[in-house]
């Protein structure tokens, strides 16, 4: 496996490649939406999770840097790594704070046996940082498709530069 390889990995076509770019654009944007308010409340985020600042900042700035550059689909296996990198992160602390993999439907827990931290809704459960890890995972793995800046502008530099 050569360097351009790794940061644009050849790219499928029709509906994969569709898929592909449906994945990316939702993960982008989603860790822009999760990373942008951690970056803004950093020292409450921090003392909330117990956890340095300074680890938080780089978890928040991953997330927000990150989804920002799967928008555009620049380095895509890079960006998907380092978001991954905190999702796993934070399946680590759910994990030791004994939360299960899937919580029960809040449907099916009975009036006022659950209330978190802004009042009523979903128990705690490392459920979807696992899933982030698996979108991202694939994001690694597959690149960012035919319809990103990785394989429109930067694998044709490469190519030129180490050709």
């Amino acid at each position: 496996m050569d360097l351009i390889s790794l940061i644009a990995p050849p790219s499928p076509d029709g509906l994969a490649a569709g898929g592909l770019l449906i994945l990316r654009l939702f993960t982008g944007f989603v860790f822009i939406r999760h990373g942008w308010p951690k970056l803004t409340n950093l020292g409450i985020w921090a003392n909330a999770m117990k956890t340095p600042a300074w680890l938080c900042f780089l978890s928040a700035f991953s997330m927000w840097a990150g989804g920002i550059a799967l928008i555009f689909g620049v380095l895509t296996p890079l960006a998907a790594v380092a978001i991954a990198v905190s999702m796993l992160y934070a399946m680590v602390l759910e994990i030791s704070n004994g939360f299960p993999f899937i919580a029960p439907d809040p449907f099916q827990i009975p009036d006022g046996d659950y209330a978190g931290p802004m009042g009523t809704g979903e128990p705690p459960s490392w459920e979807k940082a696992a899933m982030y890890v698996v979108m991202c995972l694939v994001l690694i793995t597959a690149g960012g498709g035919p319809y990103s800046l990785d394989l429109i502008l930067i694998a044709p530099r490469l190519q030129t530069l180490l050709g």
